[in-house]
């Protein structure tokens, strides 16, 4: 859909068949949609912590915005979820999204498709639970215009720290919000502390997540294992996996788990696994090359 905007024919099949590696594949992260935009010759860039000040400022000046959002067509039974930002209508309090899953509160029941109404508080609402996750996806010759609006990238550690008082704060105004901690610990570990990252993590889970929350992000994965709590990454990603997730980063993480406990075997089996999954992931490539270099496995990003 947003492809489209800019004359691609390319349609959903099409791209789908490249990045969703498997029948069942649940997971198609941020980073790999733009890195697959930039082969299609777009730029891309994936940032973090938006506002709606901003998508406002992209979308008055034809700039459509993908965003990853969380959505539950049923309470309890979420799911991640991209939707593609088209328009806003400030006296009504919605943004106008195409979406090709919901059907829900269509701008036009009759006639052509014209896209949905998200109300602002409610998409806010599933927006932070990727911590305003947004990718502008745009043609090179466009590329002035949105600096101009959205400013160039921020250095990695800025933006993670703008994201990290965010979700302080909105952990101080609500302190049974679980998903203020959890990207709190997004925050932390992007930033290098994986302790206090940790700690965020499990106040997070305390408070209770989504059942199907780590299917896309891997974060207290990654804290734990960082902090040597390797029996707490295999419980959680096979609990994980046993939810019906067979996710190549799950299977990642629970063979960096079995390896720091001397399981060889059982590592390897978990990374053939993830190599069935998505026979080029890189950091599974390089933990079964440590292994026969001898040195044991490492964590790649």
């Amino acid at each position: 859909m947003l492809l489209s905007a800019y004359g691609s024919t390319l349609d959903q099949a099409t791209i789908g068949a490249v990045l969703r590696l498997h029948e069942d594949d649940k997971n198609v992260g941020p980073h790999e949609l733009a890195a697959y935009a930039r082969e299609q010759g777009y730029r891309a860039q994936v940032r973090i912590n938006g506002t709606a000040d901003l998508l406002r400022l992209l979308l008055s000046n034809g700039t459509p915005v993908l965003v990853e959002t969380w959505h539950e067509a049923e309470p309890g039974d979420g799911l991640g979820h991209y939707r593609l930002l088209t328009g806003y209508d400030d006296a009504a309090g919605y943004w106008i999204a195409y979406d090709s899953y919901d059907a829900a509160n269509l701008i036009a029941p009759d006639g052509p498709y014209q896209g949905i109404r998200l109300p602002y508080a409610a998409f806010d609402a599933d927006w932070r639970v990727f911590n305003r996750t947004y990718l502008l996806i745009y043609p090179p010759e466009r590329e002035a215009l949105l600096t101009a609006m959205a400013g160039p990238p921020a250095p990695e550690a800025e933006s993670w720290q703008a994201a990290l008082e965010t979700a302080r704060m909105e952990a101080a105004a609500q302190p049974n919000d679980a998903f203020a901690r959890f990207n709190a610990g997004n925050a932390l570990l992007a930033l290098g502390r994986s302790g206090d990252a940790a700690t965020a993590f499990d106040e997070a889970r305390s408070l209770g997540l989504p059942w199907r929350m780590l299917w896309y992000q891997f974060g207290p994965l990654e804290a734990y294992y960082a902090q040597g709590r390797y029996a707490d990454v295999a419980e959680l990603a096979r609990t994980t996996i046993g939810s019906g997730a067979d996710i190549e980063e799950l299977h990642y993480w629970l063979g960096m788990a079995l390896s720091a406990q001397g399981d060889a075997a059982g590592a390897t089996s978990a990374w053939q696994h993830a190599l069935s999954l998505n026979p080029g992931y890189a950091p599974v490539l390089d933990a079964l090359t440590a292994y026969a270099d001898g040195a044991g496995a490492t964590v790649t990003d």
